[in-house]
């Protein structure tokens, strides 16, 4: 099975009424991950989007709607933060150069062997190998549209 990491941004473009473009393939993901049971998280990934969920300036969602969003996610299996997953960060954020942020939330898709790395955020198309005994990750932001969705999502 190839387990797909999703950041930050495609939960909260799943919830945000005001993004009707986007809404619905972040929608669709992550229906279809949940289906196939291939979806993985992180526990940042999980603070992060509870801060942005709740926040009255950015999605505004209620309290309650948000906790059971991240009741719900926790079957994802999200990895504790651990002595490994800064080895890894630190290790993606010397050979790529990206933001401590950023390095963690691929360090830790690549200790649970994820595949590929949903995400609008990091550049698509970049390529992480060989850290923290990972294979191969991709970053695809599945907001573009010369990018076409896998056949099991169908």
């Amino acid at each position: 099975m190839s387990w797909v990491f999703v950041d930050t941004n495609i939960l909260a473009y799943a919830r945000d009424r005001h993004a009707p473009i986007k809404q619905p393939t972040a929608v669709a993901w992550l229906a279809s991950l949940a289906r196939r049971r291939a979806g993985r998280i992180s526990t940042q990934v999980l603070i992060e989007y509870y801060a942005m969920a709740t926040h009255p300036q950015k999605l505004a969602l209620p309290d309650a709607s948000v906790r059971a969003d991240i009741r719900e996610l926790m079957t994802w299996s999200p990895p504790a933060p651990d002595a490994a997953l800064f080895d890894a960060a630190w290790m993606v954020q010397d050979r790529h150069g990206l933001s401590w942020w950023d390095a963690l939330i691929v360090g830790a898709a690549l200790r649970q062997g994820c595949t590929t790395l949903l995400s609008e955020d990091l550049q698509h198309g970049l390529e992480v190998d060989g850290v923290a005994g990972g294979g191969l990750l991709t970053v695809t932001n599945p907001f573009d549209p010369a990018i076409a969705a896998p056949d099991w999502m169908a």
